[in-house]
């Protein structure tokens, strides 16, 4: 597993961490490998899920850090999301 991947499922884990979030999110990294996300937390894996975020890694990582909006990003294009709209919204909650 990349670095990113392996930096991104701590600070995840981090953002998880007393959550109320309950269904399944795989973070898609282009080029560095999945993330997926669920009521234990996050860990590198690429499995089926309820919602797949995709992005580059340096759109990622400002999304972790906070620099970027997760919906501005899906508006502007640099993230893509594929499957269930209302999990994806959890996951930016949770992630704002």
């Amino acid at each position: 597993m990349s670095d990113i991947v392996n930096e991104a499922v701590v600070v995840l884990n981090e953002k998880l961490s007393g959550s109320d979030f309950d269904g399944t999110a795989k973070f898609d990294i282009e080029g560095e490998g999945a993330v997926m996300m669920d009521e234990t937390g996050a860990r590198a894996a690429d499995e089926e899920a309820d919602v797949t975020l995709s992005a580059d890694a340096e759109t990622f990582q400002s999304i972790l850090e906070g620099d970027t909006n997760p919906t501005s990003a899906f508006m502007t294009g640099k993230l893509k999301i594929d499957g269930d709209m209302g999990m994806a919204m959890k996951l930016a909650a949770v992630l704002g």
